[in-house]
C-alpha cells in the first residue's frame, strides 16, 4: 500500500543518536560558537547560564569534580541529597542523549532548525558550564566518546538488555497481573479549580511537532470528588495549517499560545495584555508586527521573547491586526 519512502524522506527522519553514538552526524562546534547560539536561542527560555530562571528547570548544577571523576553524582544518593532540585546534568548518564533531544527538539519554538556544528556548540558550552570540558573545548565527531568517560552520571545508569539488544531475553518473569485484568474506572487526581485554566487552554498549546495532549480546560471540569469521577476523554487540538487570516491557526501553528494566553500570562504577558499595554498608538499594528517578527526583551520584564523570524511579513501583519483591535 503506497510507495517505499524515499532515501530523503528516511534520513530526515533516521536522526536518533545511540549511547553507542551510531548515528552521530559528522561536524564539529567550539564553547564560544555554543555561547554565541545560546543567547540568540536558548537562553529566553533556560537562562545564561542554564540556571533557567522562571521558565523552565535548572539544565546545570548539582555536580562536582568528584561526581566527574567517579561516574556517580553524589547529590543523587538517598538520603545524603542537599540539592534542592535534580538538575538534567545531575541526571543524564550519556551525552548522546544530550544531542539527540537539542538537535530533534530544540528550540522549543522552532525544532530541528540548529545546524549540526551549532548542536555541537550548544552541547559542549552546556558542558563547559558544569565543568565537564574547558572553556576553550571544541567538540566534535572525534572526540564526544572520550566527553561521554567524565559524564557525572554515567556510572549511574542501570543496564536492561532488553533494550538495546534485539534478541535480548524479555521481562516475562514479573508475578502482576498478565490477563483479565481490572480497569480502574475513577480518576485519583486532578487540577485544582484555581489551577485549571491558569494558563490558557491546556489542548491548545501543542507543540509544533509530536502528540501532545491536554486537558480542554475552556470545559467544565468533571463533577464528583477525586476517585469517583470516569477519566475524561483527552481533547486534541490539530494544528493545521491555517489560510493567511486565520489569526487562531497562525498561533497554534508557530506555538505562539505555548507562551502567551489570550486573557493571561504564562511565559510572556496574555494577548489582551499586550492590547491594553498600548492601546491608542498610532503605528501600533507595525510595531507589534516589528516585535513579532525580532523578538527583544524590557517591556515586560527580563525574560526575552525569541525573534519569530520563520513568520512571514503577511502573517506576522495578521497577528499584529487582531491583537490591535483587542485580540478578541
Amino acid at each position: 500500500m503506497g510507495r517505499d519512502a524515499t532515501p530523503a524522506e528516511v534520513k530526515a527522519w533516521d536522526i536518533d543518536v545511540r549511547p553507542d553514538f551510531k548515528g552521530l552526524p559528522a561536524g564539529a562546534g567550539s564553547v564560544s560558537l555554543g555561547e554565541t547560539v545560546w543567547e540568540g536561542k536558548c537562553a529566553s527560555c533556560h537562562g545564561t547560564f542554564g540556571e533557567s530562571n522562571e521558565v523552565f528547570t535548572p539544565l546545570i548544577g548539582g555536580t562536582t569534580k568528584d561526581d566527574i571523576r567517579t561516574g556517580r553524582v553524589k547529590g543523587l544518593e538517598e538520603g545524603k541529597s542537599i540539592v534542592p532540585q535534580k538538575t538534567t546534568l545531575m541526571k543524564v548518564a550519556t551525552v548522546s542523549t544530550l544531542f539527540d533531544y537539542i538537535n530533534r527538539a530544540m528550540p522549543w519554538n522552532a525544532p530541528k532548525t540548529l545546524k549540526t556544528d551549532e548542536v555541537y556548540g550548544v552541547l559542549a558550552y552546556l558542558l563547559s558550564l558544569a565543568e565537564v570540558v574547558p572553556a576553550d573545548f571544541t567538540l566534535s565527531d572525534k572526540n564526544i566518546a572520550e566527553v561521554q568517560k567524565r559524564m557525572p552520571n554515567r556510572n549511574g545508569m542501570v543496564f536492561y538488555e532488553p533494550l538495546w539488544k534485539a534478541n535480548g531475553k524479555g521481562d516475562v518473569k514479573n508475578v502482576a497481573c498478565m490477563k483479565n485484568c481490572a480497569v480502574d474506572p475513577v480518576v485519583h487526581s486532578s487540577l485544582p479549580a484555581f489551577a485549571r485554566d491558569a494558563h490558557g487552554n491546556i489542548a491548545e498549546q501543542n507543540r509544533i511537532i509530536g502528540p501532545v495532549r491536554g486537558a480542554d480546560t475552556t470545559r467544565p471540569a468533571p463533577k464528583g470528588p477525586v476517585g469517583s469521577t470516569p477519566a475524561p476523554k483527552a481533547v486534541v487540538v490539530a494544528a493545521a495549517a491555517p489560510a493567511g487570516g486565520d489569526v487562531k491557526g497562525l498561533l497554534a501553528t508557530n506555538a505562539c499560545t505555548a507562551c502567551h494566553g489570550v486573557k493571561n500570562k504564562i511565559v510572556g504577558p496574555g494577548f489582551n495584555e499586550i492590547a491594553a499595554k498600548h492601546k491608542g498608538r498610532a503605528d501600533l499594528e507595525a510595531y507589534l508586527a516589528g516585535k513579532i517578527k525580532s523578538g527583544g526583551t524590557g517591556v515586560w520584564g527580563s525574560v526575552p521573547m525569541p525573534p519569530q523570524d520563520q513568520l512571514n511579513d503577511a502573517d506576522a501583519r495578521s497577528i499584529a491586526q487582531w491583537i490591535a483591535a483587542g485580540a478578541r
